[in-house]
């Protein structure tokens, strides 16, 4: 009798240790190509796969030549067979379980366009001006076609003179 038991305790954990929950990230992007950073650890371009340990949301990066960086957040979250509890069942079953979340994100274009950088400039600067409570005048410049920004003029109340 405690053969059997025995072979039958030994066969349920081998049974038991067969099984297991497979957690993936899908991660693609337009257009693809991007490097992506996922918690600030690089893990290839788009589109890709990686494994994952744990739900939750998570810091994801994408750069691309010609297009603006993205930095965002986005969320893992566990499929109604692998929240709390319920996992545990999964881990030891005799079968494999498949949890994939995809993400996917669409880069904007670059623009160099500097006119259009100044003008973006000048509009969060008036957006701040309008909540900033300092007394520190605003100085209005230009900048040339060559980059030089023209009409710069010294803070007569600037006493720090040793790093100019």
């Amino acid at each position: 009798m405690q053969r059997f038991l025995l072979s039958v305790l030994l066969t349920f954990a081998c049974v038991a240790s067969s099984g297991c929950v497979r957690r993936t990230l899908r991660i693609s992007s337009t257009p693809p190509g991007a490097l992506v950073w996922v918690n600030h650890r690089e893990v290839g371009r788009t589109p890709l796969e990686i494994d994952f340990t744990y739900y939750g949301n998570y810091d994801v990066q994408l750069s691309h030549d010609d297009h603006e960086p993205l930095l965002t957040e986005a969320g893992a979250h566990p499929p109604a067979w692998d929240v709390l509890g319920a996992d545990l069942l999964f881990e030891v079953a005799p079968f494999q379980m498949r949890s994939v979340v995809e993400w996917h994100f669409d880069l904007e274009p670059r623009s160099d366009d500097l006119e259009a950088l100044v003008e973006r400039a000048r509009s969060l600067r008036s957006k701040t001006a309008a909540t900033d409570d300092s007394t520190r005048p605003m100085t209005t410049v230009t900048v040339d076609a060559d980059g030089r920004v023209e009409g710069a003029e010294e803070d007569p109340n600037d006493d720090d003179t040793s790093a100019r």
